[in-house]
């Protein structure tokens, strides 16, 4: 007989393990690979920044933390947040992000901004 918490980690096992989605960036000429679902240790700094106010910066959090290559590698480094920030076209990286997270009505820049 399973325990609840055993059915818990059994669902979210299912969720990462997976085939992964896919999303091809024209602009970037790449396609990066996405799971599902992360882990709450890997969405930990992206929730700490959203309930700190600062959207944009849980943006690129969520571009670095969910986006892999085909073999399911990280696709980007922690390292690159800055320039993700300073001279990565944010329509884009918000686009990105609203397709991984599986956001129907993509944020609005105007309001990511303010933030």
């Amino acid at each position: 007989m399973n325990t609840p918490l055993q059915n818990a980690t059994a669902h979210f096992r299912s969720k990462i393990s997976g085939e992964m989605s896919s999303l091809k960036v024209e602009e970037w000429d790449l396609t990066i690979y996405y799971k599902p679902s992360a882990t709450l240790k890997e969405q930990s700094k992206i929730i700490e920044l959203s309930q700190k106010g600062n959207t944009v910066e849980a943006l690129v959090e969520t571009l670095i933390q969910r986006a892999r290559n085909e073999d399911g590698t990280k696709m980007f480094a922690p390292a690159d947040r800055q320039v993700f920030m300073n001279e990565v076209d944010p329509e884009v990286i918000i686009r990105v992000v609203s397709e991984i997270n599986g956001v129907d009505d993509e944020l609005d820049l105007d309001d990511a901004g303010k933030n």
